[in-house]
């Protein structure tokens, strides 16, 4: 499998940290979010991973390259395990690199990584959104491994909430799993077909690449993937796994405090003291 990653947003909710920073750079604990997501990809057998950039995006490059002077001074300064951790970046993956001329949405993302795929079923990995468990991807692969379909995360959201997200609607054909038969971006909760809501996982078949040369740009010139969803909808099944995996949208600030509190508890390293210092602050 391969894995497209696209990582060329703006990052405005994050505004003034991420003016010349990356939002897929921000730390969570000890790690850029970014690094979380390939680990993921790999850890789902995806070794071929395109990162779909823009302009200002060079630190991520940067990050997954080489460092030969910090080498060289963990090295003098005996500090072996942060070392090990630096080299093991670079061979995470092979991680190539194509650039977004202007955004123009998730489907043009998606497009701009064609000739990567070439004609076999890829990942997509939002690159702002985290999953600690890796539990997400195998899921999905093993849906589409039975149905030879497209499958989509879903999460289960707060009927108030669903005017956010892309929302799916569908039969249950066996626990988790639904049999997808309408698609809405962002519905007014009262029209929502379900309160299931595309979480930032995908495993899409080579059709799709297809169909977004054609799909109509949208607000702001925008190629949303849920349009050609739809339209791959017509054409051939495509299903939807309930994960409840625990991810976190790292590109809206409330989830990157809640996601770098919750990994943080879950470190020997730091959840005890982290643990001792907020019942200290909730007094």
């Amino acid at each position: 499998m391969k894995a497209i990653i696209p990582a060329a947003g703006l990052g405005t909710r994050f505004l003034p940290a991420t003016k010349e920073q990356p939002k897929e750079m921000l730390p969570v604990v000890n790690k850029p979010v970014i690094q979380y997501v390939v680990e993921e990809a790999v850890a789902a057998g995806a070794s071929d991973i395109l990162v779909i950039t823009g302009r200002g995006k060079r630190a991520i490059e940067d990050h997954f390259d080489r460092s030969a002077e910090l080498e060289d001074l963990l090295e003098r300064a005996g500090n072996t395990e942060k070392l090990r951790q630096i080299r093991n970046i670079p061979d995470l993956a092979n991680v190539f690199y194509v650039r977004q001329g202007r955004p123009r949405g998730l489907g043009h993302a998606i497009l701009c990584g064609a000739p990567h795929t070439a004609d076999e079923p890829f990942y997509v990995m939002l690159g702002d959104v985290l999953v600690p468990r890796f539990d997400c991807l195998p899921k999905l692969k093993a849906v589409h491994e039975k149905y030879g379909a497209s499958v989509i995360a879903v999460e289960p959201v707060e009927k108030q909430y669903v005017s956010r997200y892309g929302v799916i609607g569908g039969v249950e054909v066996e626990p988790g799993v639904w049999k997808v038969t309408e698609l809405v971006e962002k519905p007014p909760a009262n029209e929502a077909p379900s309160n299931l809501a595309i979480f930032g996982r995908y495993l899409l078949t080579p059709e799709i690449m297809r169909i977004l040369p054609h799909v109509e740009a949208g607000r702001g010139g925008e190629i949303q993937l849920t349009d050609a969803l739809r339209t791959l909808l017509e054409q051939q099944d495509i299903y939807a796994v309930t994960t409840e995996c625990g991810g976190y949208d790292t590109g809206n600030v409330l989830s990157w405090l809640e996601a770098n509190v919750a990994i943080a508890l879950d470190t020997e390293e730091y959840g005890v003291q982290l643990r001792e210092r907020l019942t200290r602050l909730l007094r």
